[in-house]
């Protein structure tokens, strides 16, 4: 389903988000009171704006209300970046997407009613950690202090043997919830799905049961 995204700075984090949503289909409005930030991406998204995202009439004449997403990705102007957000709010977008510096602005953001904080430099550091001690992690994405969503190249020990067999769950707390092989993808996979070599396992797993999977 195509849904329109307003993307509010255009920094590395902002520019990455833009590109991707548009890449995936999607319309894209950037705005950045950069002429060269907006420049950069003018061509890879529906529209650039040069503009000043703290002025609500500024907001209001581009239609911000009726996006489904709007992605507050402001990072180092934290005034900037609170104010748009309660703005934002304000005016009745959907769904407010903010990113974060610290776990305190975090918490403000929470405060103001923003739908969705993003820690982007913890997030990518918790992922670049787990890739770096365990060798067969792909991704990770942490959904909760306690829980998280991996996908690792399935152990040798698993290869040839059903889900049932492994019973993952019962002994580790572990949902697989879906099987990537060399041409099809295993969603919601029975206890007789059988793990070969080279398949990709998406895992549901508690953070400290991680450590227990095999190489």
């Amino acid at each position: 389903m195509r849904k329109q995204f307003a993307v509010i700075g255009l920094g590395r984090f902002g520019t990455s988000v833009a590109k991707t949503l548009s890449a995936l289909g999607h319309d894209v409005l950037a705005i950045d009171s950069s002429e060269s930030a907006v420049q950069a991406v003018v061509h890879d998204v529906t529209h650039a704006v040069q503009a000043d995202a703290r002025d609500e009439e500024t907001l209001k004449a581009l239609g911000i209300r009726n996006f489904d997403v709007a992605v507050v990705a402001i990072g180092h102007e934290l005034e900037a970046n609170i104010l748009i957000t309660v703005m934002l709010k304000e005016m009745g977008v959907k769904y407010v997407v903010a990113k974060a510096q610290t776990a305190l602005h975090g918490k403000v953001l929470e405060r103001i009613g923003a739908d969705k904080i993003i820690y982007p430099e913890k997030d990518m550091g918790i992922r670049l950690a787990h890739n770096l001690v365990t060798s067969n992690v792909m991704d990770f994405i942490e959904l909760s202090p306690g829980y998280s969503i991996v996908e690792i190249i399935a152990p040798f020990a698993y290869t040839n043997k059903t889900l049932g067999e492994l019973n993952l769950r019962a002994r580790f707390g572990i949902s697989v919830m879906a099987i990537k092989k060399k041409d099809n993808i295993i969603v919601g996979p029975g206890a007789d799905a059988l793990i070969e070599e080279d398949d990709t396992l998406v895992l549901l797993s508690k953070n400290d049961a991680l450590a227990k999977l095999p190489e």
